[in-house]
């Protein structure tokens, strides 16, 4: 559960800083480095220390942007280190990986009864089965699995809650169905499905599933002398801390090497005026509706589960996108690191087409591990070095909601005669079932927005906070004062101009 700090999230953020400290030393024997930061972060030896080590050595492999080992080959944790030291290295798919030793085989789905069924004389239970497999057995409800379909009404109808329905946490999680089990019963991702989403990272409650990062790299190039800017998305606000204010986050950013630090909202405000003059444009005279583009896990979805509807997805660039263009217009020969809280931004920044706008892209996570790994204590920066650019349209993108209304208040500000009818969905479960209405024709003329996290892209993989308080201090970050009135015009040629470029 997100803003709950657990041995998972320890681990994680462990490894993270490990790998930053390796990075910004200047010890060079990065193998021998690597072999030691297992022990070093979990010393002594307690019981399944030797399982321990070996999950946390798989996690360093993938966070400096390695492959997984083949177990039933002989091999080092460091193998291959030489190919992840350097200052420029995409992604190998697949991004989202399962080591297999530290998944616990859960079961798939399963309906069953627990201890706490009293035998009621209603036995509501039975009634709703629409396979007739629950019966009264000794008093007690009784479950024939062979028979059962896992719908659930049963465990929905007792008054007790005597029954439950238990489902692998990462399947549940994933939208896309892309979760199953191998010959062994451990979980398996089926990449044809899978989107990148990173919601079965943060549901593995054993921290199986990891995502590769690029933590090393970042802070090599800025050894190599490169000028990195930060982009950072929206998602941010309180998310290292309750105390932290945005002010404090850019001067952190600058103390860990970065250049400059750059907020998406101003290509989030681009994307406005872009989507805005796309629907315009399109709708209803070339298309019924038009969806939203900037989360790349729902438009890929929508794409590969609805691929008659690929021309409804807006083609304006996401944020991540034209900002990396916009900094780079100004500075041709910076490196653009996206820090936001979605894993699959990376997949995005990995494409060909985008790779010269994005160079790195790291999750706030594993921007928390490079403080720790600096000593950066933001709650004691006194620095104020307050973001200047960006509005509450493009701020605001980073809840639910948050994109399709920038959109239609920019589009009925200049057309005060036209009314956007909108729709909003957040997880992948929830697009498709808006797809589902968009194709039954319920959902002609309006703006669909999708959003693959819950709560929109503050409930992304890489956050750290709980997403209600996450959204709230967001909306409040995008609704100051001084951003109320808002002019996009600000902006004047540059989106065509970076959309063309």
């Amino acid at each position: 559960m997100r803003g709950v700090y657990n041995s998972v999230t320890d681990t994680r953020r462990k490894v993270f800083a490990a790998i930053a400290e390796m990075a910004y030393n200047d010890d060079e024997d990065y193998a021998k480095q690597m072999e030691q930061i297992p022990y070093d972060i979990l010393p002594g030896n307690q019981e399944n220390v030797f399982l321990e080590r070996a999950i946390i050595g798989e996690r360093l492999r993938l966070g400096m942007g390695l492959n997984l080992r083949d177990v039933s080959e002989a091999g080092v944790v460091s193998d291959g280190v030489k190919e992840g030291i350097q200052p420029e290295k995409y992604y190998e798919p697949p991004l989202v990986n399962i080591i297999k030793f530290a998944c616990n085989a859960c079961p798939e789905k399963k309906v069953i009864v627990t201890d706490m069924c009293q035998g009621c004389f209603s036995h509501q239970c039975t009634e709703v089965c629409p396979k007739k497999v629950v019966s009264i057995v000794n008093g007690r409800s009784h479950i024939d699995q062979s028979g059962c379909i896992k719908c659930g009404r049963c465990a929905e109808a007792c008054p007790y809650h005597a029954i439950i329905k238990m489902e692998r946490p990462c399947a549940s999680s994933c939208g896309m169905n892309a979760i199953s089990s191998d010959e062994n019963g451990k979980a398996t991702i089926n990449y044809d499905k899978c989107v990148s989403c990173g919601q079965c990272l943060v549901n593995c409650p054993f921290g199986a599933i990891v995502d590769k990062g690029q933590i090393f790299q970042t802070i090599y190039a800025m050894k190599q002398g490169y000028e990195v800017v930060a982009a950072i998305a929206p998602a941010f606000v309180g998310q290292f801390g309750p105390k932290v204010t945005p002010d404090k986050v850019k001067t952190a950013l600058k103390d860990l090497g970065f250049a400059d630090v750059v907020e998406v909202a101003i290509g989030a405000d681009l994307c406005t005026i872009d989507e805005a003059e796309d629907f315009m444009k399109n709708v209803p005279e070339n298309l019924d509706f038009m969806a939203t583009s900037c989360c790349p896990a729902w438009s890929v979805m929508a794409k590969k589960e609805f691929p008659q509807f690929a021309k409804n997805i807006s083609m304006a660039l996401t944020p991540m996108v034209l900002t990396g263009r916009w900094i780079k217009k100004r500075k041709p020969n910076a490196k653009v690191v996206f820090i936001g809280p979605c894993a699959a931004k990376k997949l995005e920044a990995s494409r060909r087409s985008v790779r010269s706008d994005i160079d790195f892209v790291l999750t706030f996570e594993e921007v928390m591990g490079m403080f720790q790994a600096k000593g950066i204590n933001l709650d004691q920066i006194t620095v104020d070095d307050p973001f200047t650019d960006g509005t509450k349209a493009g701020r605001q993108f980073a809840v639910t909601g948050g994109v399709a209304a920038s959109v239609k208040e920019l589009i009925e500000k200049e057309h005060p005669d036209v009314k956007v009818k909108v729709q909003a969905a957040e997880g992948l479960k929830n697009c498709k079932t808006m797809l589902m209405m968009a194709k039954a024709g319920r959902l002609n003329g309006y703006l669909l927005e999708g959003m693959g996290c819950p709560g929109g892209c503050v409930g992304g993989a890489g956050t750290l906070q709980a997403i209600p308080r996450s959204s709230a201090l967001v909306k409040k970050y995008a609704n100051e004062d001084e951003m109320k009135t808002a002019d996009l015009s600000k902006y004047g040629y540059e989106v065509e101009e970076l959309v063309n470029n």
